[in-house]
């Protein structure tokens, strides 16, 4: 594993593998076009790129051999929507499930806090689907609690979103 920073040509691969986690991680009873209209919309190459070209995001990706396996992306001057933290968001961390349990989501989370610590946010906070249970856990073990709730919207549908905090 080698941690580095996300580069633009990093794009479509950043794309692709939050494609791969998101309809995993959310859809497990299969794809409507509902939800697949908005990965189509939102998980694009083009909407990475605009991301990774912002001053305020900022991207660290896990390489091996083959490719890049997992990322978190960090966002400067967003406001936690519910509880304490500072303004700054976690606002992705992916891992491919085949590489998941090896400590890559633990090593790009400790990467991710000591870049938050860097910009001067001692408490970044992240927001998870409430029913993800094993996210919500392993955030916990890792030093952040529940400190509120927000809700994800997709169009005119609203899912209950836990707020959470990292404690230092």
């Amino acid at each position: 594993m080698r941690l580095r920073p996300a580069r633009p040509e990093d794009a479509s691969s950043l794309a692709a593998l939050s494609i791969e986690v998101w309809l995993g991680t959310y859809l497990r009873h299969g794809i409507n076009g509902f939800f697949a209209d908005y990965v189509f919309a939102e998980l694009t190459p083009h909407r990475m790129a605009e991301h990774l070209a912002r001053d305020t995001e900022s991207f660290i990706v896990s390489q091996n051999a083959e490719g890049i396996d997992g990322f978190i992306r960090i966002s400067d001057g967003v406001k936690p929507p519910a509880g304490p933290g500072s303004a700054v968001e976690i606002a992705t961390l992916y891992v491919q499930p085949r590489h998941q349990g090896r400590g890559l989501g633990q090593a790009l989370l400790q990467a991710g806090l000591k870049h938050c610590a860097d910009l001067g946010a001692a408490r970044p906070w992240l927001t998870t689907n409430s029913e993800n249970t094993p996210a919500i856990g392993f955030y916990q073990r890792m030093g952040f609690e529940i400190t509120g709730r927000t809700h994800f919207h997709v169009q005119d549908e609203a899912y209950p979103n836990e707020v959470l905090t990292y404690r230092p």
